[in-house]
């Protein structure tokens, strides 16, 4: 029976009340998706403590000029700009050939969200394999460098609206299914959640920690695809809304805290591990973390099926 991790934090809690007191000096960490939103924030605090950090973004241009704010605002001139697209294999291998030495942080925090039905060249689901192939292939593409770190780890973000599907592994690109983006959406953050219960029990003999977090509601691009209908302006009514500094501070803390040494394989919200709940509902406390998206035999299958899927990606 494992012990659940609760802390003194809370929804209001920030990326520097988190990390108070820790010193990152020395740890080199990457944060995907750090041109915009949460990333910034993200790559912002853990600068703030001393960490050398890579934003691994598609827009480059748009990374240098984040990094260059980050090290006006925070005096660490050690936060650097790589190219990354999580939709593309061969971006992704030279990602990983170009990292050399040890990584002690790798956060997952790129995504997309509520796309219209869209495929890859692979024919697989976009929200999907963004959000999780993508990330599959670069963190077991960058796993001799987390173990080299010792002691690294990995945070994978997830979201609340996973309670809204698991895994349907018999249809997992909506080929004979309906396709709704929400659902889509769902399920690729069920598999984020998944990815670090395999993930962390596969590797945590080589010292390395997977756990996922869902950082609450943002208003930031990332829903830039949801139908402004009367019917979503009521529930938005109802969503309680975080800033970044709040949005940020659960990953940084799964990345960074004292508190989380050794931890891994959880699911984490609002800077603590919650309960299982089956229910699901838009309100300021937690909404827990449903059970399909912490079972250990979906989180195995997923991983034999994502392995699969990206020979067929490495073939092509």
């Amino acid at each position: 029976m494992t012990t659940r991790v609760t802390t003194s934090f809370d929804r209001n809690s920030t990326t520097d009340d988190v990390l108070a007191g820790v010193d990152l000096t020395g740890k080199r960490a990457i944060v995907t998706g750090a041109s915009s939103g949460l990333g910034i924030e993200t790559a912002r605090a853990l600068a703030s403590k001393g960490a050398d950090v890579t934003l691994a973004v598609r827009d480059t241009e748009a990374g240098k000029q984040v990094a260059a704010d980050i090290t006006a605002k925070t005096g660490n001139a050690n936060v650097h700009v790589a190219s990354l697209d999580l939709n593309s294999h061969a971006s992704i291998a030279a990602f990983t050939k170009a990292w050399t030495g040890p990584l002690h942080i790798l956060i997952n925090n790129a995504g997309v969200a509520f796309l219209p039905l869209t495929r890859t060249a692979e024919g697989w689901e976009q929200q999907f394999a963004t959000n999780h192939l993508g990330h599959f292939e670069l963190t077991l593409g960058l796993h001799d460098a987390l173990a080299a770190a010792g002691n690294a780890r990995v945070v994978v973000m997830s979201s609340d609206r996973h309670h809204m599907s698991p895994v349907v592994f018999e249809d997992i690109h909506f080929e004979h299914r309906s396709y709704e983006p929400l659902v889509a959406y769902a399920q690729s953050k069920t598999a984020n959640a998944l990815f670090a219960v395999e993930a962390n029990k596969r590797w945590a003999k080589d010292g390395i920690t997977v756990n996922a977090c869902h950082p609450g509601i943002i208003r930031t691009n990332l829903g830039r695809h949801v139908p402004l209908t009367p019917e979503w302006k009521h529930i938005e009514s109802r969503i309680p809304y975080k800033g970044l500094e709040q949005g940020a501070a659960t990953q940084v803390f799964v990345a960074a805290s004292p508190l989380v040494e050794g931890i891994g394989g959880r699911y984490f919200e609002d800077c603590h591990e919650p309960e299982v709940n089956p229910n699901f509902e838009y309100r300021a406390t937690s909404n827990g973390v449903n059970a399909h998206a912490v079972d250990p035999d979906a989180a195995a299958k997923l991983w034999a099926m994502s392995l699969e899927m990206l020979k067929q990606r490495t073939a092509a």
